[in-house]
């Protein structure tokens, strides 16, 4: 007998915690006004949105997607100080950004992981005077390699900025030829050095989303948020908001608008009748691979070095794969980011020349993706040259409404990034800051286990719920919300089928709690099944059955889901289910 949840979708849980769910639009249709409507569910947007609920102030937000989808969802996975930016003088940006990194490892262990990183290096001087001309014009020029002497120069400087004491990373060393090649011994020969230093990866960059979601949710109750909601006009100062599931529209008063869209930020001004050319986004994509041999001849680190052509190169394991990334190229936002076969031919040239005895082939590939990053408009200046830094858009729309426009922004930054913007929406309307979110832990992250003892006994109290490898999957999804899943599926959880990583009860909870609008939002977005290649056609179908119900979903349209399922994985990552 397969026991479901009964999903009351207008009241709180009776567990005390808040109910994410489409009944978030209802909340904006029954009361269609706030302070401040941000437009934009990627990490930026969201955590503005619990920056501002956190301050008391009557906010909403709009998606029009889901969580999480556009450039938030398409990054490399990285959260990183970004050394690279000390050569374009962005001494500001880094620093703040590797301060972040180490916070985000305190308060996001859930999701945010140390990563180490390693550079090989194949000569001691080159770079030393193309690196300062670089820094001066901001061109590109001919790529030249950089040498030990001027990588170790920009270590000390990283490290400096990570702090003297009080550390959460270790220092950066060096090692010599020897001993570079005992650590990995499948790199290149002619290696001359290696510099490791450490950075974080975000494991699950849409649920750390949803975690940041979930407490701005939590932290009022004038706080709403809804996606698949998309901002068509502005009229006079009023918003009319159209149902993108749906089709229905309703108007929408707000005194700031945060237009937090991304690189879609001048395309979303175009549409309320402001011309702007304020951003440039850039292409980045990514392959995932299934290979057990590259996989290991990584050592469990990143490898991380710029390419002959200037582009930054990036591999490393990640969930049990191996993602390597990323590309650097102009983009036209009216047409769709997807990984093409000249980006991956140029990914596996990458491995080739850090791994030559590697072999890799498209079969080995489980998933591709590709977004674009909100890069401000940069006219000549090179790609890898544009700043990563962000900077906010002040438009006057009538009197009494103002328009803020976010250009920029990076993962790292997206907690400092918020109470930047946040505050500039408080002044405006003549409020302050009542509470910071410097060391507030994110959702899951709080009392995470972080040392084998610790997570020896989160087991151990938990053994009597479900079984210990059940258990993983949850934790390593939810973190320690984990706790509020395990209430809400009770004791007989049936696990599906064709995947032991999701079972019946578990459908119901996202359903119930986390805002699943299309069936793909659960591979994509709410798993991480899609990025290990683990989604079959077989579970597509079988998800979609359990999803109808709850879901209200008819054989037609729980049809249509599928096949749009089968289609986005298709088109957009590359995955050919038969």
């Amino acid at each position: 007998m397969v026991t479901r949840l009964t999903v009351d979708r207008h009241q709180q849980s009776k567990k005390g915690h808040v109910i994410v769910n489409r009944d978030q639009l209802e909340q904006l249709r029954a009361r269609p006004k706030a302070r401040v409507l941000v437009v934009g569910g990627g990490i930026n947007g969201v955590a503005t949105f619990r920056y501002l609920a956190m301050q008391g102030i009557d906010v909403a937000l709009v998606e029009r997607g889901d969580y999480c989808q556009g450039a938030s969802g398409a990054s490399s996975h990285m959260i990183h100080g970004g050394i690279r930016y000390l050569e374009n003088g962005e001494f500001r940006l880094v620093h703040e950004s590797v301060q972040e990194r180490n916070s985000l490892l305190e308060i996001a262990p859930h999701y945010v992981k140390p990563l180490q990183t390693t550079i090989p290096i194949f000569s001691t001087f080159s770079g030393m005077l193309s690196a300062p001309m670089r820094f001066l014009t901001h061109k590109s020029g001919k790529p030249t390699e950089r040498g030990a002497a001027l990588i170790k120069a920009g270590l000390i400087m990283y490290d400096v900025f990570a702090g003297i004491g009080g550390r959460n990373t270790p220092w950066h060393n060096f090692k010599g030829t020897k001993a570079a090649r005992k650590d990995l011994p499948e790199l290149r020969e002619d290696v001359k050095y290696t510099a490791t230093y450490f950075d974080a990866s975000v494991h699950n960059p849409e649920r750390l989303t949803l975690d940041v979601l979930r407490d701005g949710l939590g932290a009022s109750d004038q706080a709403r948020a809804s996606n698949y909601v998309e901002l068509t006009t502005v009229t006079d100062g009023t918003a009319t908001l159209r149902d993108v599931l749906t089709g229905e529209q309703f108007d929408f008063e707000a005194e700031v608008i945060i237009n937090a869209t991304g690189a879609w930020v001048d395309l979303t001004n175009a549409e309320l009748g402001k011309n702007t050319k304020w951003t440039g986004g850039t292409k980045g994509s990514h392959i995932v691979l299934d290979h057990p041999e590259l996989l290991a001849a990584t050592g469990g680190r990143e490898i991380f070095f710029e390419n002959e052509d200037g582009r930054i190169v990036l591999i490393y394991p990640m969930l049990g794969r191996v993602l390597v990334g990323t590309t650097d190229l102009e983009h036209d936002m009216r047409e769709p980011a997807v990984c093409t076969d000249e980006e991956v031919a140029y990914f596996f040239d990458l491995i080739g020349q850090v791994f030559p005895r590697i072999s890799v082939s498209e079969e080995q590939i489980v998933y591709k993706f590709s977004g674009v990053r909100p890069l401000p408009n940069h006219d000549d200046t090179a790609p890898g040259f544009v700043s990563r830094d962000y900077q906010v858009k002040e438009t006057r729309l009538t009197d009494s409404t103002m328009m803020l426009s976010l250009i920029g922004g990076k993962w790292t930054t997206f907690r400092a990034l918020a109470e930047n913007l946040g505050g500039k929406a408080l002044a405006f309307l003549g409020e302050s800051e009542k509470h910071s979110t410097q060391g507030v832990a994110i959702g899951g992250g709080k009392n995470f286990p972080t040392n084998e003892g610790q997570l020896a006994a989160w087991y151990a109290a938990r053994e009597d719920r479900a079984p210990h490898a059940r258990l993983r999957v949850l934790l390593e999804r939810y973190g320690t919300g984990a706790d509020r899943v395990l209430a809400e599926v009770g004791e007989h959880e049936e696990l599906l089928t064709h995947s032991s990583e999701l079972s019946v009860q578990e459908l119901s909870y996202l359903v119930a709690h986390e805002q699943v609008g299309r069936l793909i939002d659960v591979f994509i977005r709410r798993t991480n099944l899609a990025f290990r290649g683990l989604v079959t056609k077989d579970l597509v179908t079988e998800v979609a059955s359990h999803l109808a119900e709850p879901m209200g979903w008819d054989q037609t349209q729980t049809a249509a889901e599928i096949d749009h399922s089968l289609s986005v994985l298709a088109e957009s990552h590359g995955v050919i289910l038969a």
